[in-house]
C-alpha cells in the first residue's frame, strides 16, 4: 500500500498547507545552516584570535563557490526525482536515486582531490593576507578532506525533499549542528587545535549527517526511493535529467557568487566604516534570503511533482499561493527591518559612524525586496518542471552582467555607496519582468514528450 500512496503525494489536497509544509522545516534548516557556518567564526574569532578569524573568514568566498556548485547539481536530482514520484514510475525513480547518490560520491572525490591541491593557488588568486595565509591553508584542506560526505548529505537530503520529507532533513542538520558546536569547543579549548579543531569539527559534523542520511534512506522499507548501495549504477536517463537542470543551475549560482565579489569590492572602496556598516547589513539581509530560499525549494518539489502528475493548472495555482504567502512574508520582513533598523545594525557595531550609514543602507535596500521574489519562485516553478537553462540564462544577464555593467559604468560617475547598493533593486526589477514574461509567454510548461518533438 505504501507504493501505491505515497506518504510524500503532493499532487493533491491544499496547495497552501502543502506548502507551508514545506517551508517551516527548510527554514529552520537554513537557520541551522547559518548557525552552523557561524560558529566556527564565533569560537576561532573569541577563543583564538584575530589572525585566525581572519584565516576562517578568508575562506569564506570559496566554500561558498563550492557548496553553490554541488547543490546547484543536486537540485536536478531533486528535479527528476520529484517528476518520478509524481508520475509514479517507480524504476525511473530507483534508478534515479542510485544513479544519484553514486554521483554524489564521484563529485565529492573530484572536489576533494582538486580542491585539496589547488587551495593554494586559490588563496593566493583572491589575494589572501601573508599573516592569515597559513591558517586558511590549513582550514580548507581540511575542509576538502570532507568533501565527500558533504555532498552525499546534499544530494540524501535532495531525495527526500523531493519525494515531499522535508522533516528528515531538518533533524540531520539539528544534531550536525549540535555535532559541530560541541566539537569546537572541545577541539579548541581542550586540545588547543585552533583553526585545525574548527575544521576538524566541521567535517566530522558533515560525516554524521551523512551516515544519517544514507541510514535513512536504507531503512525506508516500503518506499520506492529506498537505498541499496549495491545498487548504485550511473543510468544514463537520470544522468541527463541531473545535468540537465543541475548545471544550468550551478552555473546561476557561480555567477551570483562572482557578482557579490564584485559587489564586495566597489565597498571595499569606501571608507572602513562604511565597509563595517555593509558587513552588518549583510547579516540582517540573511533573514530575508534564508525565507525566499525554503519557499523557492518548496515550490521546486512541489512544481516538480505535479508535473510528473500531469498537473500542469495545479502547479500554476501554487505559483499564486506561493507568491501571495512570500509576498505577505516579504513585506512583515521589510517592515520589521526597517522600523527596527537602529537596534538591529547597533547590535553588530554600535559605533555612531557606522550605525549612522548600516541605518541608512537597511531603510534604502529593505523596501526593495519584494521586487526579488518573482526571481526565486518563477525560476524555482520552471526548474521543478525540468526547464532551468533559459531562467539561469536571464539571472546571469539580468543579475549578474547588468549588475556588472552599473558597477563598471555607473558607478564611477556617482561614487555613493548607495548607488552601489541600488545594482540590486534595478537588477531585480528588470529580471523579474523578463522571468514574467517567459513564465507568461514561454513554452517551459509543455509535456516532455512535446519539448523533445519540437527540439
Amino acid at each position: 500500500m505504501g507504493l501505491l500512496r505515497p506518504s510524500g503525494d503532493i499532487t493533491q489536497g491544499a496547495i497552501w498547507k502543502h506548502l507551508l509544509a514545506f517551508f517551516v522545516p527548510l527554514w529552520f534548516g537554513t537557520f541551522f545552516q547559518q548557525l552552523y557556518n557561524t560558529v566556527d567564526t564565533l569560537v576561532v574569532g573569541r577563543f583564538v584570535g584575530k589572525v585566525a578569524l581572519a584565516a576562517v573568514g578568508s575562506t569564506g568566498a570559496l566554500v561558498n563557490l563550492t557548496v553553490g556548485i554541488f547543490t546547484g547539481l543536486a537540485s536536478g536530482a531533486v528535479v527528476a526525482i520529484a517528476q518520478h514520484y509524481g508520475a509514479r514510475r517507480w524504476e525511473d525513480l530507483r534508478k534515479g536515486v542510485h544513479t544519484a547518490m553514486l554521483l554524489s560520491l564521484l563529485i565529492g572525490a573530484f572536489f576533494m582531490v582538486a580542491g585539496f591541491f589547488l587551495t593554494p593557488w586559490a588563496l593566493r588568486a583572491l589575494g589572501t593576507r601573508a599573516d592569515a595565509f597559513p591558517g586558511a591553508e590549513l582550514y580548507l584542506k581540511i575542509y576538502f578532506l570532507g568533501m565527500i560526505p558533504n555532498v552525499v548529505y546534499n544530494m540524501g537530503t535532495g531525495v527526500l525533499r523531493a519525494v515531499g520529507d522535508f522533516r528528515r532533513p531538518l533533524y540531520f542538520l539539528i544534531a550536525a549542528s549540535v555535532c559541530n558546536i560541541v566539537l569546537d569547543l572541545v577541539l579548541v579549548l581542550c586540545f588547543r587545535l585552533d583553526v585545525a579543531g574548527v575544521a576538524i569539527a566541521t567535517v566530522c559534523s558533515q560525516v554524521l549527517s551523512a551516515v544519517l542520511v544514507v541510514v535513512s534512506l536504507m531503512r525506508s522499507e516500503t518506499a520506492p526511493y529506498r537505498f541499496f548501495p549495491r545498487q548504485m549504477r550511473l543510468y544514463a536517463e537520470p544522468i541527463h535529467s541531473i545535468l540537465v537542470i543541475g548545471v544550468p543551475t550551478a552555473l546561476q549560482s557561480v555567477m551570483y557568487s562572482a557578482s557579490n565579489l564584485f559587489i564586495q569590492a566597489a565597498i571595499n572602496s569606501f571608507s572602513t566604516d562604511a565597509v563595517a556598516a555593509w558587513t552588518a547589513y549583510g547579516k540582517l539581509d540573511v533573514f530575508f534570503w534564508m525565507t525566499i530560499t525554503a519557499m523557492s525549494q518548496s515550490l521546486t518539489t512541489f512544481a516538480g511533482q505535479n508535473y510528473g502528475a500531469g498537473q500542469y493548472e495545479r502547479l500554476k495555482q501554487g505559483v499564486r499561493v506561493s507568491t501571495a504567502m512570500m509576498a505577505g512574508f516579504t513585506l512583515a520582513i521589510s517592515a520589521a527591518m526597517f522600523l527596527l533598523a537602529r537596534p538591529l545594525v547597533a547590535f553588530f557595531c554600535p559605533d555612531d559612524d557606522v550605525l549612522a550609514i548600516g541605518i541608512e543602507l537597511v531603510r534604502f535596500l529593505v523596501p526593495t525586496y519584494i521586487t526579488y521574489i518573482l526571481i526565486e519562485l518563477l525560476t524555482g516553478a520552471i526548474r521543478g518542471a525540468g526547464k532551468s537553462l533559459i531562467p539561469m540564462v536571464i539571472s546571469v544577464l539580468g543579475v549578474c552582467v547588468l549588475r556588472l555593467a552599473w558597477l563598471f559604468f555607473v558607478v564611477p560617475v556617482h561614487h555613493t555607496l548607495l548607488m552601489v547598493a541600488a545594482s540590486y533593486p534595478i537588477t531585480w526589477t528588470i529580471t523579474s519582468a523578463a522571468i514574467w514574461i517567459y513564465y507568461r509567454f514561454g513554452h517551459w510548461l509543455e509535456p516532455r514528450e512535446k519539448t523533445v518533438q519540437k527540439a
